[in-house]
């Protein structure tokens, strides 16, 4: 599974997002091959290579390209919650049986 986390600028949030993400996907036993955090703009550009995305919701329509291209994109309200993003992974994604 290759993960990208996204954010406006690509340091903070994103890099507290992905230990987020981490968290949630260690806690669903879902394994991660690959896990990068960057800004909006380079997460628009290279979306289409990860298989989901995350991004705060107010980003969530930048990523309307990966999405058409089939990839999965989850927007995340509270990008330090952990719990919330296990919600969205359970109901958004066929990654937990």
């Amino acid at each position: 599974m290759n993960v990208l986390v996204s954010c406006a600028n690509g340091s903070g949030t994103s890099l507290m997002m992905m230990k987020s993400v981490q968290k949630a996907f260690k806690r669903l036993g879902i394994a991660i091959t690959k896990i990068e955090h960057t800004s909006i703009a380079e997460g628009k550009s290279t979306a289409k290579q990860y298989d989901i995305v995350f991004t705060p919701t107010n980003f969530l329509n930048m990523f309307d390209d990966a999405k058409a291209s089939g990839i999965t994109v989850i927007g995340v309200k509270n990008v330090l919650n952990d719990k919330e993003i296990e919600q969205h992974i359970r109901e958004e994604t066929d990654l937990v049986k």
